[in-house]
């Protein structure tokens, strides 16, 4: 029986709080916030459960195997250090820390305790996701051009972090995801229309290795809810459609081909685009829930000694962006380089076991 203590159940918190629940062979033991309202409202639905207003109960706690942590993140540092230092895994929600260096301190430091540190970028255990993973990878669709993702809503509206930080996070680790490599520069305007310190809008445009353009559109000042990347590619195009619990992944047949009708013919009518508008494949996804999924992946690492995809190494990658795509911003959008990854092989993100 592997026993997990919870710092936080605020907006997420009850939710990895039930996932882990849920999982056989898993016990929930105590959870710890600061509001004695959310204490109680987990009480209700978790009788027996201990609580507490004091992470340190939670962290010292002797019968914990691991701990949750999800609460904003200025305090991610802290608490996650405490907890390995305790000797206890971690998973902690996304993004990581509040800097690179942050990030790359606990990386070390679960390395060397043999801990599994593992963060909560969820949709890389959508099954949707993973689905347009493979096709890209499958060469069907040849060689991506750019990626286009908007993930907006009205709200919820964050004080720790601007829209970057907390929308454009799942964004940049489904792109390093999808085409197994960081990000390597970044340009990014961003807005506070809300009069506060923290961008309420955010557009960014990251490459990747060869001259591929990712762009994300994130805002929590928008009235409609979408979740929507688009994949161009060479000879396919892919949309994923987070909202659509039916029929999240469509595959289009369509492309434009550049012909040229001779080297001898004049200059003007030369070359002609070609335009093929083809089917448009429906894939069946698995049904599953991510969440549930990265709960159990999570144990199963405890368990057998693996090493997590959201693992430390490809979370650092995302808040390199992530800082990255802040200074360009307070540069009025200058390209910003992204500095690349500390350790080799960090962004091989291949889902296996899950």
């Amino acid at each position: 029986m592997l026993t997990i203590n919870c710092i936080g159940a605020g907006r997420w918190g009850p939710n990895l709080i039930r996932g882990f629940s849920n999982l056989p062979d898993v016990r929930v033991h105590m959870v710890c916030d600061l509001n004695e309202q959310r204490l109680e409202m987990v009480r209700q639905r978790i009788p027996g459960i201990e609580t507490t207003t004091d992470p340190h109960a939670v962290i010292d706690d002797r019968t914990a195997d691991a701990i949750v942590v999800a609460t904003p993140v200025q305090s991610h540092y802290a608490l996650t250090k405490q907890a390995l230092d305790a000797g206890k895994h971690v998973l902690v929600e996304k993004p990581l820390c509040g800097s690179v260096e942050q990030c790359a301190a606990l990386s070390t430091l679960a390395k060397t305790r043999g801990l599994v540190l593992a963060v909560g970028h969820v949709f890389l255990f959508n099954n949707g996701v993973r689905k347009v993973r493979e096709l890209i990878h499958s060469g069907d669709m040849g060689r991506v051009h750019y990626i286009y993702a908007t993930r907006t809503n009205l709200g919820p509206i964050r004080d720790d972090v601007n829209a970057s930080w907390d929308l454009a996070a799942h964004d940049i680790s489904i792109f390093d995801y999808w085409l197994n490599a960081p990000a390597e520069s970044v340009t990014a305007r961003g807005e506070c229309y809300l009069h506060r310190p923290l961008d309420d809008v955010v557009v960014a445009s990251y490459t990747y290795p060869d001259n591929v353009l990712a762009c994300a559109h994130t805002s929590w000042l928008n009235p409609k809810k979408v979740r929507e990347i688009t994949v161009v590619g060479e000879k396919k195009m892919i949309v994923w459609d987070d909202m659509d619990l039916i029929e999240p992944v469509r595959v289009y047949d369509k492309s434009v081909n550049l012909e040229r009708e001779s080297e001898y013919a004049d200059s003007f009518g030369a070359a002609r685009m070609i335009i093929r508008d083809g089917d448009v494949l429906i894939p069946k996804i698995a049904a599953g829930e991510p969440l549930q999924a990265e709960c159990r992946h999570f144990v199963e690492c405890i368990m057998e000694g693996q090493e997590p995809i959201n693992n430390a190494a490809a979370a650092t990658q995302v808040v390199r962006a992530l800082v990255a795509t802040d200074d360009s911003m307070r540069a009025h959008g200058a390209e910003v380089s992204i500095e690349a990854p500390v350790e080799s092989g960090a962004q091989e993100l291949v889902a296996t076991g899950i």
